[in-house]
């Protein structure tokens, strides 16, 4: 039978508004529809938009572990006409209104820090009566007998405590311990019952991309969350030698500190710490301490009030493509000694300047921030195995860690060696040296400015001490060392510089032939 075009096409429509008729009955789960050719819904039949992601049953469950923390401090003294010296804002007129403005705006957590960078965000303010300016950050419960975390730099000058519940109580703590190498505390609820606490995650499992929850105190509202998603992993932002903060975009503000960011799981996995920000607000670029690192350094501060640091006593620095060209290294990686101290777990079994650590325990060492950590997290008296990088292959150390002091020690006072009139010119490296006083190495007289000595950083007053780990003591030993650079297919020399009286070392180009 042959089918006339008009039939056809109106059979081919018919089947299409069949097709089509079924496809909405199945989506929207209608089994009958009406007789004809057009598809009529069914009485009382509800559609449903698109499921949407929400936070909201994490935040249920862990918002009750969440706290503000308030701290008293003491006053500091004010000028005799009323005004307050203390307050950053000593060019303004001395009208009381106008500077009150200014405080309440900027909040006096964030005096003296440098607008363009990574800041602390603890709020503080008077108070509204108080005799003492009071300190509001955030906080969360790790125990159910009533530990929690916070910032150190929330609770540092704190004299009393107040830790505020979600749901308005207001319960008197005491300060267990801090840390301020990584901006951690520990405050104790006593009393008050069994307390909704939170757990820390496995944060080497965090993703960039990964969404986060932010609850906190910021500007002292109190239970305020936000999300965002991870937005980078190992950040340095010049903190301190333990810095491999985690980024997020979730907006973060003063009164934040100290708060927890949580996985979609409700577990934490790193607490607020600072942010970035032109103008003291949140541009959507905080920084977290992860959960690996504060649950080590909590546990100590809950056992002892206190953090007790591996030492390797030695100065170290990058190890750059120049240096690693020099030693014959194939990357970059691993931490070059400048200096071991005499005094020092390190030098006592035998690490040297010009060593480069490249693995500690079998850990790769990729930076000295990585050697840092690293060190930092073995307890003193603790022994490891060091790999070090030296005449041109591997060796390893056996050192057994000393206790990390409280401070850097001071370097010794004594005056750089005089230079002798007589000097003599290493033109190859644009350099003017003459030999010091003791006899010991070369002091700098003179650089070129346009040579690759300038460009690296070396200045008149210079000592250099070795080349390629050999003592020098005239200009023919760096000559010597050059020439043997070259006959080994090396492109620079590695120098050893002192500069009040502490070591550095810079690598320089060699000329060919």
């Amino acid at each position: 039978m042959t089918i006339a075009p008009n039939s056809c096409s109106r059979t081919r429509k018919r089947l299409l508004a069949a097709v089509a008729s079924v496809a909405v009955a199945g989506a929207i789960g209608v089994g009958a529809l009406t007789s004809g050719t057009s598809p009529v819904l069914a009485d009382a039949v509800r559609v449903e938009a698109p499921q949407v992601p929400s936070f909201a049953d994490v935040v249920e469950r862990v918002s009750p572990a969440v706290v503000s923390v308030k701290v008293k401090a003491k006053v500091q003294p004010t000028a005799d006409d009323g005004s307050d010296d203390q307050d950053g804002f000593d060019n303004l007129p001395n009208n009381p209104q106008l500077r009150r403005f200014f405080k309440e705006f900027r909040g006096f957590g964030d005096q003296g820090q440098n607008d363009d960078g990574p800041r602390r965000f603890g709020h503080r303010d008077r108070g509204h009566g108080e005799p003492r300016p009071v300190a509001q950050g955030s906080g969360f419960f790790i125990s159910e007998d009533g530990y929690l975390v916070t910032n150190n730099h929330v609770v540092e000058e704190g004299t009393a405590f107040t830790v505020v519940t979600n749901d308005g109580k207001e319960l008197d703590a005491k300060l267990v311990g801090t840390d301020p190498r990584t901006d951690l505390a520990v405050l104790k609820v006593e009393g008050g019952g069994k307390f909704t606490y939170v757990d820390f995650a496995d944060d080497s499992k965090v993703r960039v991309g990964d969404w986060v929850v932010a609850v906190g105190n910021p500007f002292g509202l109190g239970g305020t969350v936000t999300a965002g998603i991870v937005s980078a992993r190992g950040r340095d932002i010049g903190a301190g030698p333990y810095d491999d903060f985690i980024q997020i975009d979730a907006s973060v503000n003063r009164g934040n500190s100290g708060g927890p960011t949580f996985n979609l799981s409700g577990q934490v996995v790193g607490i607020n710490t600072a942010i970035f920000s032109p103008s003291g607000g949140s541009v959507g670029i905080a920084f977290d301490i992860p959960a690996s690192t504060a649950k080590q350094v909590v546990e100590d501060l809950m056992k002892s009030g206190a953090v007790q640091r591996g030492w390797l006593g030695v100065e170290i620095q990058p190890v750059t493509s120049d240096i690693a060209e020099s030693l014959g290294l194939k990357s970059n990686n691993g931490a070059l000694v400048s200096s071991a101290q005499d005094d020092g777990p390190g030098k006592k079994s035998g690490i040297t300047a010009g060593d480069v650590i490249t693995q500690v325990d079998g850990k790769d060492v990729a930076s000295p921030k990585e050697l840092a950590r690293l060190i930092g997290a073995y307890s003193p008296g603790k022994s490891v195995d060091v790999t070090v990088w030296r005449d041109g292959k591997s060796q390893s150390v056996k050192v057994e860690l000393g206790k990390l002091p409280s401070s850097d020690k001071q370097a010794s006072a004594d005056d750089k060696p005089a230079a002798p009139a007589k000097a003599d010119t290493l033109a190859d490296l644009g350099l003017t040296v003459t030999k010091s006083e003791n006899g010991k190495g070369l002091v700098v007289t003179d650089v070129d400015p346009d040579s690759d000595a300038a460009d690296r950083g070396i200045q008149p007053g210079d000592v250099i001490t070795a080349v390629n780990s050999t003592e020098v003591n005239g200009t023919d030993d760096v000559t010597k060392a050059m020439d043997e650079a070259v006959k080994s297919g090396r492109k620079a020399v590695l120098m050893q510089i002192t500069r009040d009286d502490n070591n550095r070392f810079v690598a320089l180009p060699v000329a060919k032939g």
